[in-house]
């Protein structure tokens, strides 16, 4: 019976991964799918197979971050793990009830950092230096970005031919293109978002085997991501439709040039958050902000309202502390009831 108790975290995990598949195959093959380049059945086998080769190749620090470097490692207990991973999913689940699509990362990091100052033991240097104000940063360096790009691109249209998604597929290169945007957004998101689940899993176990090697840890954390990563693709497979049907439409109205220019620069932003100090990102702000960024070049192709943006920035900035009040008291409560 106490062998299959440690089933509920990894449980939770598979939904965690589950609903942040469904939710990131939007921003990885909306172009694509909008564009009819690619049929909607082969899109979550396409985007599992990314995602699992990020976070195989490009996931070990986020990885490190998320298993050890805001709640130690060593007080990663089947309870705890469980309800760092249900904070997460509820805060994600407030998100989506608001229709705001939301940073399963930053309620990751929050949903640790409520656990950790309950127990006393917050690491705040990384969190404070580090994370959160990367938060910030990335969304404006993505916003930056896209417009200088897009703003240099404004001025060469004129000398070439124009490619709308409508005669895209005559256009060999840029159906390449396209779809290589996709899967290297994917990509991205492995390298990144596979953590957040697969993290405190691989430290639980760590502590339950009494692994301290760094050959073995480093194995046990494959093994997490190979159990995790699959879920994304299924999270698309089953609730990624309706998503796709929705921002495909969106995606296509700013054009070929304008989707891959706002895949490119966010899923090189959080890859670069990945591989240098494995730092959880946002990739759902980042790619908002290029977006807008989109919208300030051309005016009249994306237009956010004020109410749309401050409703979003209330949302990215309640659902992390949401995570963060839920963890501390399910982890007060715990520790009343002797379960800690």
């Amino acid at each position: 019976m106490n062998e299959f108790i440690y089933l509920l975290p990894i449980a939770i995990a598979f939904f965690l991964a589950f609903n942040m598949g469904a939710s990131g195959t939007a921003p990885s093959f909306s172009a694509a799918y909008g564009a009819n380049l690619i049929k909607r059945e082969s899109i979550p086998g396409l985007f599992g197979l990314f995602v699992l080769l990020g976070g195989l190749l490009a996931g070990h620090k986020v990885m490190a971050t998320i298993g050890g470097a805001i709640l130690p490692a060593t007080q990663m207990s089947f309870v705890v793990v469980s309800i760092v991973l249900l904070s997460s999913a509820l805060s994600l689940l407030f998100a989506n009830l608001l229709k705001v699509p939301q940073s399963t990362s930053q309620s990751t990091i929050f949903a640790l950092a409520g656990c950790a100052l309950f127990f006393g033991s917050l690491q705040t240097r990384k969190l404070l230096l580090e994370i959160v104000p990367l938060w910030f940063v990335l969304p404006f360096v993505a916003f930056l970005l896209t417009a200088l790009l897009a703003t240099g691109a404004k001025r060469l249209k004129s000398t070439q031919i124009v490619v709308s998604f409508s005669n895209i597929s005559t256009h060999k290169y840029w159906k390449v293109i396209t779809i290589a945007c996709s899967c290297y957004v994917a990509f991205s998101i492995g390298s990144n978002n596979v953590a957040n689940a697969a993290g405190p899993i691989a430290s639980l176990l760590r502590n339950e085997i009494g692994i301290n090697e760094e050959v073995s840890t480093l194995m046990l954390s494959l093994i997490c991501i190979l159990l995790v990563a699959p879920w994304f693709g299924i999270g698309g497979s089953m609730l990624g439709g309706r998503v796709l049907s929705t921002t495909g439409k969106d995606m296509v109205e700013m054009g070929p040039s304008s989707a891959a220019l706002v895949s490119v620069v966010t899923a090189s932003l959080l890859l670069f958050a990945s591989l240098t100090r494995g730092i959880p990102a946002s990739l759902v702000q980042m790619n908002t902000f290029a977006i807008m960024a989109i919208g300030y070049v051309n005016r009249h192709k994306v237009d956010m309202k004020k109410s749309v943006v401050l409703k979003l920035w209330a949302i990215w900035l309640a659902a992390p502390l949401i995570a963060f009040v839920i963890a501390f008291a399910l982890t007060a409560a715990s520790s009343w009831a002797g379960l800690i």
